[in-house]
């Protein structure tokens, strides 16, 4: 490289300092040291390295950048204004209020794909990123991870970079910067490059250890990382917090903190500067253009045959599969009993297998969203809960993705609570912007697959184990927010809420009541969020009495739904709830409803209950 150009390279690494600095500065806040520290890898990628058109942030051929370390955000937005386009009054606007340029970045910025900031989820997002450019776009644009050396403590990395490895995706960079410090004080490892290189090379990749203020050695670095074919490259860089000011380099305490003195700060780092950086333009790609939708032929099955949702749901899939190529499909090892087997077999060149790493298996979805893509991503809903800091990251990305959890509830019988997803419901709920749904039989399963498809943001479904009988014809309609009421009459004394596996227990309690004389009305609420709030206050009206039952732990579900729709201020019926509230053990799929207290039975005690007051008072 010649002398000028490692001039040039210098002065921008200054100038991303000093832009980190001052931007701190003006929000009083930030972390402005973790920036100084990779402000050269930063200056050499984007000058030297990055392919991409500012101008078009979907280009088939950018390259993609994920700041796994998302606290250095000030880094980024200095990277943006010397690429031109933030300029440098939006600069300092950071961390205020209705500024995109917040505090952990978010795609409210066009050029940030997915949201960062809880640490070790930058890696796994990438490589969700990286098949998509290797197995299906055929792209040759690269996924640069930029990462801090505290993550590198987080398991999920290692989930990424084993599957990395596996996958050979070598259009993956992985840039470490190890400046050696965390929040509260030294890592793990400190300086030690060779500990991240020995870990990264048992899992297969081809590791390059580096001086990370010598510019020349890292566009050297950058330049092999690029040239290194069937593995991954790790790029682990020595560099020093706070690089540039003697009063914070390589300094304790001074983590998360804008600098002690921005003024003398900015002048020992040589004053503001304004370069302007011509980033390289992508390579010419085709423009990636899903074809129109074809014939959607979803299953049909017989009225009054057993069939298992989790079933409906694999054949739904197939089918939506062949009906859109841009739908995919992730699995966690568990296919044949998801039923994601379905679509792998079908189409096994858009199926993923991410083994057991649920981490992992929900950060690809959200990397293969990034790219245009709808993925499902399947497995036992109990494990699905190891992945909910990825699930609450991916609402804050924006992120469409479809999560589908089998084997819910103690209606799977003798495997035990292990496997039993009984907070699902509660911990997909909370997620901002989610849409939540349980179907009880075949029909309704394939026709909120297809639904599925259609919607924004986090969705979820919850399969059942076993079958369960064909209550709703092939071309009956569900829509998110809708419900459908199974039992009605005028004389109804008490409404039934149920979901899933417990609304065929609610109809065999109506028909148990019939023979007593007490009618009810029996609702199923499909859709758990967003919940039918004008149907449940329809039936408090009539009713005056709801119980609600699932096969869920009797907080966050079903029961907290529909309490929902009476926090308006008008009078709320009597309401009881009938959920887990034991420890399960291995037992029967009848003997565990009956256990629980949400079978047939159970059911038409606790209405014949309610009836009995209703008639006192």
């Amino acid at each position: 490289m010649q002398r000028e150009a490692v001039r040039e390279l210098a002065d921008l690494g200054q100038q991303l300092r000093v832009d980190a600095v001052r931007a701190a500065a003006a929000a009083n806040s930030g972390h402005p040291t973790s920036s100084m520290s990779v402000a050269d890898l930063a200056a050499v990628l984007l000058a030297r390295h990055l392919h991409y058109d500012f101008d078009q942030p979907d280009h088939s051929g950018n390259d993609r950048l994920i700041l796994s370390k998302g606290h250095a955000s000030p880094l980024l937005y200095a990277m943006y204004r010397a690429a031109g386009v933030v300029d440098d009054e939006e600069l300092l606007t950071f961390r205020r209020r209705d500024s995109r340029m917040e505090g952990h970045p978010t795609p409210r910025l066009p050029w940030v794909d997915v949201a960062t900031g809880s640490l070790g989820q930058g890696l796994p997002v990438g490589v969700g990123m990286a098949l998509a450019g290797k197995r299906l776009e055929h792209a040759p644009y690269r996924v640069w991870v930029l990462s801090g050396d505290s993550e590198m403590a987080e398991g999920s990395v290692w989930e990424a970079a084993e599957h990395a490895a596996y996958e050979h995706l070598d259009n993956l960079t992985l840039i470490i910067d190890v400046n050696r410090l965390g929040q509260r004080g030294p890592t793990r490892h400190g300086w030690d490059l060779d500990a991240y290189a020995r870990r990264l090379k048992a899992f297969g990749w081809h590791t390059i250890e580096v001086d990370g203020h010598d510019v020349e050695a890292v566009d050297a670095a950058f330049t092999e990382a690029s040239a290194t074919r069937s593995r991954p490259s790790a790029v682990i860089a020595r560099t020093r917090k706070g690089r540039g000011v003697a009063q914070v380099e390589d300094r304790e305490g001074q983590h998360g903190k804008p600098l002690p003195d921005a003024d003398a700060a900015i002048e020992e780092l040589g004053g503001p500067r304004f370069v302007r950086v011509e980033v390289s333009p992508p390579p010419a790609a085709p423009t990636r253009r899903h074809p129109p939708c074809g014939q959607l032929d979803l299953p049909r099955f017989e009225a009054g045959d057993s069939v298992a949702t989790r079933d409906a749901y694999g054949q739904a899939l197939a089918a939506l599969g062949s009906a859109r190529e841009d739908v995919v499909a992730l699995d966690g090892e568990v296919g044949d009993s998801t039923r994601t087997e379905f679509f792998a077999k079908a189409h096994p060149e858009r199926f993923f297998e991410c083994y057991i790493a649920e981490q992992q298996l929900v950060a690809a979805a959200v990397g293969l969203q990034a790219r245009g893509y709808i993925p499902f991503a399947s497995s036992f809903a109990a494990f699905l809960t190891r992945a909910h800091d990825f699930v609450r990251m991916a609402a804050m990305s924006r992120a469409g993705i479809n999560l589908v959890g089998s084997h819910a509830g103690v209606a799977i019988g003798r495997d035990g609570p292990s496997q039993m997803g009984l907070e699902d419901l509660a911990m997909f709920r909370a997620v901002h912007g989610s849409t939540v749904l349980y179907p009880c039989d075949a029909h309704q399963t394939a026709q909120l697959v297809a639904t599925m498809a259609e919607l924004t943001g986090v969705r979820y479904l919850r399969t059942s184990r076993g079958g369960t009988p064909v209550i709703y014809g092939p071309d009956e309609e569900f829509r998110p927010g809708g419900s459908k009421v199974l039992r009605r009459g005028d004389r109804d004394r008490v409404t039934v809420v149920a979901a899933g596996i417990t609304v065929h227990e609610a109809l065999r309690a109506g028909e148990l009541l019939d023979r007593e004389g007490i009618n009810v009305r029996i609702v199923d609420l499909y859709s758990v969020k967003p919940a039918d709030a004008e149907t449940l206050r329809e039936a408090a009206q009539a009713t005056g009495c709801l119980v609600t039952v699932e096969d869920h732990r009797v907080r966050g579900g079903i029961g907290d739904a529909v309490a929902e729709a009476f926090t308006d201020g008008r009078p709320a019926p009597r309401l009881v709830r009938l959920g887990v509230q034991h420890m399960p053990a291995s037992a029967s799929p009848e003997e565990q409803l009956h256990l629980a207290g949400i079978d047939a039975e159970s059911i038409a005690t606790a209405v014949r209950l309610l009836a009995e007051r209703a008639v006192v008072r």
